[in-house]
């Protein structure tokens, strides 16, 4: 198989570094690769069970593979850090899929010896390199969630939270704890507890009322009775306590205040009832607001408004370097603003997909038959947009305690269309190749025409491919789905 066909299976974006691995039973050498591209500016992904030539070999026993390969860089990579590794399938045999992020603490060793990435080759950083690396992080602020909090761990500390985080943690094994009966020393592990004194991420994750101190980390969630933020609402309510609870009430708040959608099989006849907007989605999009936002913004937060046709995950901050609405819609190396707290988010389970959330949140939305949701930024902060389907007025109770009606099939609707697959759709004139409708519409960048232009088109099923069994075959061309042409004579 093409490595670039490989490539679009694992969901690894375009031009990311990768290194393909025919075996991983050797953690020494992945831990000493996942060190090089922790130092590098732009992370990296380490795939097991593939040659150099694309050739699937696959791992025996991928999943004890994988606890091994997570207790071995919990255990000898410092400073700790987020690494996403996970199994993925490909032709029935399975593979290890290693994301590393871009490291936020240079330099990173792993068993004391710091590595860096010279083309495709790992090797030992030299001295010069190590005391360069060294003077540049001197000179940068230190995070906000490094900086030591005000609260007091004897008094201010959720005992019930930290033992819920023990038992959640143990459960994936991914960390082993030096004594899960001392709470300090857990927090120590958990590197949000220096000297004695908490972190702010260690008060945001489990501090009693972490609001107290950082008013900034409430969340305001409405559900508006009209498509327009006005005073007029049926639910507004502000939630505050240690992060991992916040998360969840405020998850439960937007599945109350959402509808859901009755369906029947065939061969089935009791009624089953499932949101309209995908649980996975919404808890992917709900857990990377958390882990990115700002913190450090005292006049920030987060807002959740749901209206009657969308839901808004508003959070403090700005897409990190490099990463723009583009990238997140083809997957990117994930730039972490507060990585000790997604560390333990990802420990927890809550973070998977580090750099690929955002494939998952479409990939949930157009399964569901909704438009693909939105990025944008303004001087506010970032945005994530679901949006609803269309529905049918005066059709009743699809929706329990809903008058508008059930939903459509999406032809007709151009809401989370953007104007440049407009264009595209009305540039079709029967079977076209990628390049007839380059010249077309005249654009030169073929990586820009494929993010901005083809696969949104291809995702939400208005193009479909002719050679569907090879994506990348010379002789691929495409052409207007029954539902690509209706939208594009309404238009």
């Amino acid at each position: 198989m093409k490595i670039d066909k490989i490539k679009e299976i694992l969901q690894l974006g375009e031009n990311h570094s990768i290194e393909f691995r025919s075996g991983c039973r050797d953690t020494a050498i992945i831990g000493q690769v996942v060190s090089g591209f922790l130092n590098a500016t732009s992370g990296g992904y380490v795939v097991c069970g593939i040659d150099d030539t694309g050739k699937i070999t696959g791992i025996d026993d991928a999943v004890a593979t994988v606890k091994t390969l997570e207790q071995t860089l919990e255990k000898d990579l410092t400073p700790k850090t987020l690494v996403s590794i996970q199994v993925q399938k490909v032709q029935g045999k399975e593979l290890i899929v290693i994301e590393v992020p871009a490291g936020n603490d240079q330099p990173y060793a792993f068993q004391d010896i710091i590595y860096l990435r010279d083309g495709q080759e790992t090797r030992r950083a030299d001295v010069g390199t190590i005391r360069d690396i060294i003077l540049r992080r001197q000179i940068e602020p230190e995070r906000w969630e490094r900086r030591f909090s005000s609260a007091d761990p004897d008094k201010d500390l959720d005992k019930t939270e930290i033992h819920s985080a023990i038992t959640a943690i143990q459960k994936t094994e991914r960390l082993q704890f030096r004594d899960s009966d001392n709470a300090i020393a857990v927090l120590e592990d958990l590197s949000v507890v220096k000297y004695g004194k908490l972190t702010n991420a260690g008060d945001v994750l489990f501090s009693a009322n972490p609001a107290m101190r950082y008013p900034q980390i409430r969340v305001r969630a409405v559900r508006f009775t009209t498509d327009r933020a006005d005073d007029k609402y049926r639910d507004m309510k502000s939630f505050e306590g240690p992060l991992v609870p916040l998360l969840e009430d405020v998850f439960r708040f937007i599945q109350r205040n959402t509808p859901t959608s009755a369906d029947f099989t065939a061969d089935d006849l009791k009624r089953r009832d499932e949101p309209v907007y995908p649980s996975p989605a919404i808890r992917e999009g709900l857990v990377n607001a958390f882990a990115h936002r700002d913190y450090s913004d005292f006049s920030g937060g987060i807002t959740i408004s749901i209206y009657p046709n969308r839901v808004e995950i508003e959070n403090t901050g700005r897409f990190p370097e490099g990463v723009t609405p583009d990238k997140l819609a083809i997957g990117h190396i994930s730039v972490l603003r507060n990585p000790d707290i997604a560390h333990v988010l990802y420990l927890r389970e809550f973070m998977e997909k580090i750099g690929r959330g955002s494939v998952l949140i479409q990939k949930s939305c157009t399964d569901r038959g909704l438009p693909l949701p939105r990025w944008s930024q303004n001087e506010r902060g970032v945005t994530l947009t679901f949006f609803a389907p269309e529905v049918t007025q005066g059709v009743p109770g699809k929706y329990p305690g809903s008058t508008q009606g059930v939903p459509r099939e999406y032809p007709g609707s151009t809401q989370g269309v953007t104007p440049e697959v407009m264009r595209l759709l009305k540039s079709f004139d029967g079977d076209m190749s990628r390049r007839d409708l380059q010249i077309i519409l005249d654009l030169k960048d073929e990586d820009h025409f494929r993010s901005t232009y083809l696969k949104p088109a291809i995702l939400q099923n208005l193009i479909s491919l002719t050679v569907p069994d090879k994506p990348n075959s010379s002789k691929q061309k495409y052409r207007l789905t029954e539902k690509g042409q209706s939208l594009r004579d309404q238009k």
